[in-house]
């Protein structure tokens, strides 16, 4: 991470009515079918790709939001696994933003799906191949802990949902329990969850998301959870800034991952020009002062 000089995510989260011009190139599809499904997950990852080669350079990871490629059908996850594989070819990590969160055994499943393979009788089946996932804990340690498996034995990682970016998460996340606000909870439960998953860095692979549209939570979060490292949503569109994110960075320049999707897929809305000009431009302004944020935190 820290040899690309960046704790950038590059967030993926395609609509299909908003994809950039080369991935029409080909065309509208034809009406009907699954003609239709197929050509435009194709367009998908087209767009996808091109994001990604344009703003990939100032990115340390790519987060892919599940629900846009599987309400495509069948096309759409085998493109996300194209997408997957493309980013991964660059150099990128990946992670699959599914915010998954089941009883034990169904999250041994998705955890085999998305970070590993399944056994069968024929032979493993390979999974998605993320590097790390996003996890939903409300059924408890005990839907995490086959992530967490799975994630250790995998060299991969898990981002634990803790306080979230959007405007109503305040109704449950920030909700009094025992005493304290619920993402505390969550925050000691990320800590315990993670203290034999560190590495030599000090930074555990269970990690903590924390909206960067709540910044002045961070500080208290980072005590509770020392060596998580933070997956911050929000920046840009959203209206979260980079500049507030300090508390993140203070264990190490790698604590931090600081996730940004329309500010730089759509940067061209606001800053004109070719949509790949515009997000390369943006990606490595977020770079920049993500950065020198986390050494000056450091």
């Amino acid at each position: 991470m820290l040899e690309r000089r960046s704790q950038v995510v590059l967030g993926l989260d395609p609509d299909p009515m908003a994809l950039w011009p080369e991935a029409l190139a080909e065309g509208p599809a034809s009406p009907g079918g699954s003609d239709v499904a197929e050509r435009t997950a194709m367009a998908v990852a087209v767009h996808c790709r091109a994001a990604i080669e344009a703003a990939g350079g100032a990115c340390v990871a790519v987060k892919l939001q599940l629900a846009c490629f599987e309400r495509l059908g069948g096309p759409g996850w085998s493109m996300l696994a194209e997408v997957v594989a493309y980013a991964r070819a660059r150099g990128l990590l990946t992670i699959a933003d599914g915010k998954r969160g089941d009883v034990p055994v169904t999250a041994r499943a998705y955890a085999q799906g998305l970070l590993g393979d399944t056994p069968g009788p024929f032979g493993p089946v390979p999974g998605l191949g993320a590097d790390a996932v996003t996890l939903n804990p409300l059924l408890g340690v005990d839907s995490l802990e086959p992530f967490v498996a799975r994630a250790v034995g995998e060299g991969a990682g898990c981002f634990v949902l803790v306080r979230t970016s959007n405007p109503g998460a305040a109704e449950l996340q920030d909700a009094s329990v025992g005493g304290s606000p619920l993402h505390e909870r969550l925050a000691r439960l990320v800590h315990e969850a993670g203290e034999q998953a560190t590495g030599a860095c000090g930074l555990s692979s269970v990690g903590v998301v924390a909206g960067a549209t709540k910044p002045g939570l961070l500080a208290r979060l980072r005590e509770l959870a020392p060596r998580a490292i933070f997956l911050m949503p929000g920046v840009g569109a959203q209206g979260g800034r980079v500049e507030e994110l300090g508390p993140a960075f203070a264990p190490h320049p790698a604590g931090g991952l600081v996730t940004a999707s329309r500010s730089i897929v759509d940067a061209h809305r606001e800053r004109g020009g070719h949509p790949a000009g515009a997000a390369a431009a943006a990606a490595d302004e977020l770079r920049e002062a993500a950065w020198a944020l986390s050494r000056a935190a450091g």
